[in-house]
């Protein structure tokens, strides 16, 4: 642990050493004590939400009885990842102020969901996002379309919380990072499996309030070093690593990269299957506009934190020290925890981090599992026709194999940092998903094969560069160039997603479909009446 003696000033001489002591990697009593409590108090929300989760309704969308308040914490919840707290964090400590377009970029998304969607979704959906791509569609096609774009962006945004939370338990127990990912798939696989979605909006609600209440905490204390100031705070940082850490470029030089990565986060937000997915459990349109409302003066305050704690690591503990202990940079909030508050803060940190990522594999888990028994299974394979206790016994079975999926890619992406891997998740939502539920709430033209070129144009378009991208070319496979240059392919896929959808369409014709929409959809968009 480092002793920095007296008050931090604006002086470069004074910024943290590069190779600090530090507890990380040692079993740690209070953060196994925390875990602990947390999985009790978890599990006892779970045991009592299993003796009320009966129907399909219930397992998927909690009865429909979330209040706003409720939906808008658990939204809250369900948003701020492992990659918001962890991710971001690092990128900051170690990169500067281009750290921060994930805050922004994230942030900036909930507009879009609270004025654009969130009130038509909720009046055409049941329970999940191809439920309102399909209402007027024919059903085959576009809900296997749908579940690509949704297990596809499922399974980026699961690997990033699973080798969050292998990390983060390797470190803080001293177990094998193996051992701690079976650890993290077992208990949110107990969520999931039994308690369903109302087990899932308590917990996200406890870990919300966990997460904001550890982040203002950690906050706090850093601003305290720097006369409440966070203009101190920035100045130090310059002095310390020179004035390119408040200047772009040093994560993201290419300006047409960060334009990609901004609108990939912004309209990404829109898209995310298991944020869609929160909608459908509240009452009615109104609710569902006021828990957005909610959510996002949450998720904003939030945010605005994550500035004080990537610049207070990087002036208290080191971008070198946070390195040397997790390469990937995930490891700079505890660490900043552990040099303000000793090993027992450190601790507590580490737990709420820990809830965090628990949370949201559950909410992820539960969207997956959606696409794979509603969809798939429920409306593709029997035809809408499958009873509602075999609906709900395929989406256990589907909940414990994605639990499974999430066990294998935490271990297979052992490393990455969690807030770029939720990046590339949320370019193929905005490109797979975004395009198609746009335009089908709003464009009366919007055709079935319309719906599905746009919706595997840009899911399979984004996967296709993604692998092309020097993420996989030069970061993993080790390869001097890559084919496309951007490191996230936003800027192409999401316009090129809408173009495909807006011509196939026009070239196509769908009496079904402007039937639909001239006898009931448009009225339940416009009119806000719910099916």
């Amino acid at each position: 642990m480092i002793a920095l003696p007296g008050l931090l000033t604006t002086s470069a001489q004074q910024a943290a050493p590069a190779g600090p002591a530090t507890a990380i990697g040692e079993p740690n009593t209070v953060a196994m004590v925390f875990f602990f409590i947390f999985i009790a108090i978890t599990l006892g929300i779970t045991y009592w939400a299993a003796r009320r989760t009966r129907t399909t309704e219930h397992f998927y969308a909690a009865g429909r009885t979330v209040t706003a308040g409720q939906n808008g914490w658990a939204l809250a919840g369900d948003y701020m990842s492992a990659a918001s707290f962890l991710g971001i964090a690092g990128l900051v400590a170690t990169s500067g102020f281009d750290g921060l377009i994930y805050s922004t970029g994230w942030l900036v998304g909930w507009p879009v969901v609270l004025f654009l969607i969130a009130e038509p979704l909720r009046n055409l959906g049941k329970y999940t996002f191809a439920d309102v791509v399909a209402v007027r569609l024919r059903q085959t096609p576009v809900r296997l379309s749908a579940a690509f774009g949704t297990l596809s962006t499922i399974v980026f945004y699961l690997i990033a919380q699973m080798v969050g939370a292998g990390t983060l338990i390797k470190l803080m127990f001293g177990l094998p990072y193996n051992t701690a990912i079976v650890i993290v798939g077992a208990a949110m696989i107990a969520y999931v499996l039994f308690g369903g979605m109302l087990a899932t909006t308590w917990v996200q609600i406890v870990k919300a309030a966990l997460l904001l209440g550890g982040a203002a905490l950690l906050a706090g204390l850093v601003l305290a070093r720097f006369g409440m100031n966070p203009v101190a705070l920035f100045a130090a940082a310059s002095d310390a690593y020179g004035a390119a850490v408040l200047a772009p470029g040093k994560l993201v030089a290419n300006p047409l990269d960060t334009i990609s990565l901004g609108l990939a986060l912004m309209f990404g937000t829109a898209g995310l299957p298991h944020i869609l997915m929160r909608f459908y459990t509240v009452p009615d349109a109104p609710a569902a506009r006021r828990s957005v409302f909610i959510a996002t003066g949450l998720i904003g305050f939030f945010y605005l934190l994550t500035f004080i704690l990537g610049f207070g690591a990087m002036v208290l503990v080191g971008p070198d020290a946070i390195r040397a202990v997790d390469a990937g940079g995930n490891m700079a909030a505890p660490l900043l925890a552990e040099f303000l508050g000793g090993t027992p803060f450190l601790g507590f940190i580490a737990a709420v981090a820990f809830a965090t990522i628990l949370a949201v594999v559950a909410g992820l888990t539960l969207s997956g599992a959606a696409a794979l028994s509603h969809d798939l299974w429920t409306n593709v394979v029997r035809k809408g026709e499958a009873e509602p206790q075999s609906q709900l016994r395929v989406a256990r079975v589907s909940s414990l194999a994605l639990g499974i999926l999430a066990i294998v890619l935490g271990i297979t992406f052992k490393g990455q940092n969690v807030a770029f891997m939720v990046g590339l998740a949320f370019a193929i939502a905005a490109s797979a998903n975004f395009p198609a539920l746009v335009l089908s709430i709003f464009w009366r033209r919007y055709t079935t094969a319309g719906a599905v070129a746009s919706m595997l144009a840009g899911g399979c378009g984004a996967l296709a560069l993604i692998y092309l991208s020097p993420v996989i070319q030069m970061d993993v496979l080790k390869h001097t160039s890559a084919w496309f240059p951007l490191r996230n392919p936003g800027i192409v896929t999401i316009p090129g997603a809408f173009l495909v959808g807006v011509v196939v369409s026009l070239l196509t014709r769908d009496d079904r479909a402007l039937a639909a929409w001239d006898s009931a959809v448009h009225d339940m968009v416009v009119g806000g009446r719910a099916p």
